[in-house]
């Protein structure tokens, strides 16, 4: 049996050969595939360079700036960077799209900024050439191609009925066809697999890398069915081209477009305008920071002053004003974290129901699971939010605690009087050292590994469901 199925296979690449339409599809999708792994390596490798390169520079010119006063240091800010994962080489995701680097300042949560896709001209689509979009949209063409007339050419030549004759069943005929155009898919996965392999030495993971190939592998052995399955059934050549066509359209170009509205319909997000009219709303209630005699703050003065036992704020051994700028940022974190979280839980509420989608789009499920497995998908992206947050909170009170313990009342409310007393409201710049080494890493290989399991679960049914099919065909022929 298995000789008869290589057999079969075999004649099937003897005609490949001898096809050059065949061979020009396949030449040039393993040229995309092999120049996408390269380009985008090196564009990441370059890209990774660089955003450590300003991240250091960041650090140096913040700890370089002179002796100053702590508040003013905490509207200078800081920059973090986000540093691409050793497979996102392969599939960026989202990355493009959501920004790269955010300022860190005092009283303000600022989002990300430098994305690509939005610095990028009209011909942005040319820098999605990536070895992701190659594997999940151009890939399926090449099987469409190469195999669209695999059953049908049969037909029309007539030597289907000669090869039953002969003792060849149709699944055996099929199955020599799948073997080969698998072994045409697995050609074009080579370049992906030697991209894994350079991410694998450069840090990747291998739990995610290994799952990541295998991910792509069900992914062509779906379209393989595909292909199998409607030429199968196809009367002709031409009817086999039109309606893998017609299938290649819904799925990779329709339904995910179709699955992004959905999720917009279905979960609603305030605008940008919205959200900031609410948050202004919110702060205004809890008083300004700037203002140590704010009313907002009576509670916080009878508190320290009864804690050291006290009449006077004057009389404190810690500035006022820095402990209300302590409080007010505190207090005014929490109000931006709320709403900053209640936008992400939208965003990935969003994303869960685009998901969902990957159960009729093939290409959706393995969009899903390779971007989670790459740690360039929504959640790595709030993760880097997040960790952003913490670093910007972190730094801004130890500046307030510089402001409290670091100045005197006195020096700090007369500071505008004179030059004199301007520099005498400043503290060494030996207190810039504050910052830490700050380097992006996403979610642990376990995590990925199970965040993926849905989406790979899909492609696993659906190539279940089309080799059901199949055989339910190869039956009736």
């Amino acid at each position: 049996m298995s000789k008869v199925v290589f057999t079969i296979a075999r004649d099937e690449w003897r005609f490949w050969r001898r096809s050059h339409l065949a061979q020009t599809v396949l030449a040039i999708t393993l040229m995309l595939v092999a120049a996408s792994v390269w380009v985008t390596y090196a564009d990441i490798s370059h890209t990774t360079a660089q955003r450590q390169h300003m991240q250091s520079e960041s650090v140096d010119a913040f700890e370089e700036q002179p002796d100053r006063h702590p508040h003013r240091m905490v509207h200078y800010g800081h920059y973090l960077f986000r540093s691409p994962p050793p497979l996102g080489a392969l599939d960026p995701g989202i990355d493009a799209f959501t920004g790269n680097a955010i300022f860190l300042e005092g009283h303000r949560q600022n989002s990300a900024t430098f994305a690509d896709q939005k610095q990028s001209s009209g011909l942005s689509w040319v820098g999605s050439l990536t070895p992701a979009y190659v594997m999940q949209v151009l890939t399926p063409l090449l099987l469409i191609v190469l195999g669209f007339g695999v059953m049908t050419r049969e037909r029309e030549a007539g030597t289907l009925d000669f090869l039953k004759v002969q003792g060849v069943s149709p699944l055996l005929l099929i199955l020599g066809k799948g073997v080969a155009l698998a072994g045409a898919g697995l050609l074009v996965l080579m370049p992906l697999l030697i991209g894994v392999v350079i991410a694998v030495g450069n840090g990747a993971a291998w739990l995610p890398a290994v799952t990541f190939i295998v991910s792509y592998l069900l992914y062509i052995l779906v379209w393989c069915a595909l292909v199998l399955l409607v030429s199968s059934v196809a009367p002709s050549n031409s009817s086999s081209f039109s309606g893998l066509t017609a299938l290649w359209i819904v799925s990779c170009l329709v339904i995910p477009r179709v699955a992004s509205n959905t999720a917009s319909v279905m979960v609603a997000s305030p605008g940008k305008l919205e959200t900031d009219f609410a948050v202004l709303q919110k702060l205004r209630e809890m008083g300004d920071g700037h203002n140590a005699e704010d009313p907002a703050f009576k509670a916080l003065k009878a508190n320290l002053l009864a804690k050291y036992n006290v009449d006077t704020i004057e009389a404190l051994p810690v500035n006022f004003r820095g402990i209300v700028a302590q409080q007010s940022e505190a207090d005014l974190t929490r109000v931006l974290t709320a709403f900053a979280e209640e936008q992400m839980q939208q965003q990935l509420s969003q994303a869960q129901i685009a998901r969902e989608f990957g159960w009729l789009s093939p290409m959706i499920a393995i969009q899903s699971a390779s971007m989670t497995l790459a740690g360039t998908d929504l959640e790595n992206y709030q993760r880097f939010l997040r960790e952003a947050e913490a670093v910007r909170f972190d730094f801004v009170q130890s500046l307030n605690t510089m402001h409290a313990e670091g100045l005197s009342l006195e020096a700090d409310a007369n500071k505008y009087k004179s030059p004199e007393a301007r520099k005498a409201a400043t503290v060494s710049a030996d207190n810039w050292q504050i910052l830490e080494d700050f380097h992006f890493s996403p979610a642990p290989p376990t995590a990925r590994l199970k965040d993926s399991v849905a989406a790979i679960t899909q492609l696993f049914f659906a190539a279940v469901f089309v080799t059901g099919l199949i055989l339910l065909t190869g039956r009736r022929i």
